[in-house]
This record gives structure tokens, sequence and C-alpha cells, in this order.
């Protein structure tokens, strides 16, 4: 979803959006050891977006000041829905986290990312959930479902030799397969060891109820983010995505773009 040069016109020619990204830097200031600005202004040479501990506060930030921008012409959301790591900026958008604890949690998280990195891998495959839960039914200690995103889209996240090998006979079967460009297994077994961690990076979040609703990727329940504690972002780090529920909730309540 990152490209280079992303958010620099607007930067240059949108005030409410630049004064979101300054809101942003200063909140993810504390965490980080890098400039938001710089970053977003950097070259290819000088660009970090490549790293996992940089890029994904970047998304967050932009998110967050499109946002901003979007209200400051009246365009209000009904309710948000997040997808992963969009689940924070989400909530924030929605009143249910401060901005500084919505940094914090996102560049605490992307932080532990890194101690895991090359140890797990992550493949969309054309197949539903149900059909991704078969397919995986005896190698659950290996690979499990990361991420349901529609009827016919599906992430499996897990040991990297295991992927492969499952990727292959995909493959051989016809089956569209392809591996995401990350070298973690986000939403696996493999989060388990970043969980204490990360509970103690958190405590102290405190959420408060949204002004609109939330339809949440973790729990498939929509509230008001007001149990969005730190052991919620655990789960949302480690847990499956269950993003094909949302949307599929969102409209039968009656929500529509």
């Amino acid at each position: 979803s990152q490209w280079l040069g992303m958010g620099r016109q607007l930067l240059r020619e949108e005030p409410v959006f630049r004064e979101a990204i300054e809101d942003c830097e200063r909140a993810m200031r504390p965490h980080v050891e890098w400039s938001l600005v710089e970053e977003l202004g950097a070259d290819e040479a000088h660009s970090h977006l490549a790293e996992i501990d940089v890029v994904r506060p970047v998304l967050f930030a932009m998110q967050v000041a499109l946002a901003a921008l979007w209200r400051s012409w009246g365009i209000e959301p009904d309710a948000v829905v997040g997808h992963s790591m969009g689940e924070v900026a989400a909530a924030q958008v929605a009143g249910a986290l401060s901005l500084e604890d919505a940094a914090r949690i996102i560049c605490r998280r992307s932080q532990l990312l890194r101690r895991v990195s090359g140890q797990g891998a992550m493949a969309v495959v054309e197949l539903g959930l149900e059909q991704a839960r078969e397919l995986l039914a005896g190698d659950e200690s290996r690979l499990s479902v990361g991420v349901s995103n529609s009827p016919r889209s599906t992430v499996i996240s897990g040991d990297t030799s295991a992927l492969e090998e499952l990727l292959r006979q995909l493959e051989g079967r016809g089956i569209f397969c392809r591996r995401v460009k990350v070298d973690v297994a986000s939403h696996s077994p493999r989060m388990d060891p970043l969980k204490e961690d990360l509970l103690l990076a958190l405590e102290g979040v405190a959420p408060e109820s949204a002004q609109v609703p939330i339809y949440s990727t973790v729990t498939g329940e929509t509230g008001d983010g007001s149990d969005f504690t730190a052991s919620y972002w655990v789960r949302n780090l480690r847990d499956p995505v269950l993003f094909q529920g949302a949307i599929e909730r969102l409209l039968e309540d009656g929500h529509a773009v």
C-alpha cells in the first residue's frame, strides 16, 4: 500500500493534512528516532519504508491525516473498520483512542515485529475461509489462516518452508497463490513470543467510547472500542483478521461507500 512520495503533494497543498501529520509526529516522537515528515519527503536512497518499524507508523499517520482532511471537507464516517494494523488508525479516527495512545500502539507493535523478522511468511490464496481451514487441517502447528479477506481471498501465515511447500501444491492444482512481501508471520502462533512484551509496552492504554461504531476484525463484533485495552491489541497482532465478516456485517447494517 505504501509508495515512495505518498503524501508529499498533500503536505505542500493541504494545511489540514500537514497539521495532522505534524500532530502524529509529535505523538510518535517518544517512541521513534526518526522524523515522520522527513521520511515522507525522503528520496529512494534515503527512504526507510522497506523497514517494518518505519513503514507501519508512516501508514498509520497517513490514514489519520487523510481522515482529518476528509473531515475538513465535511465528510464524516458513519462507521469504521480497520484491516490488521489499520485498526489502530480506525480506533483513533472513531474516537476510541487518543492520538498519543494510538501512536504508542502502532510504534511499539511495529518495533517488536523486528524481533521476529525473517522467521515466517504469508501468502494470499484464492480460497475461502472454510476451504483454507480444510486445506490446513493437520498442519496447524506450522500454518494457519492469517486473514479472511473475501469469499475467494484468504491469507495463510506461518513457517516459511511449509508455506512454500503449500504454494507448490496449490500451483499444481491451478489455484492462484502469491507470497505477500513480508518476512514475518503476523496473525499466527509465531506472534506468541511477543505477547508479554507487547502487553507491558501498552500498559496504561486507556480507550474511551467512540462516537461512531467500530466493526472489529478481531472479534467480529460491533462496538464502541471502550474495550480496546492492551490485551485487545495483542489479539490484533496474533489472531486472524476477520475482514470479510466485518464487511458483510457493515453491508447488513446498511452501510455503503
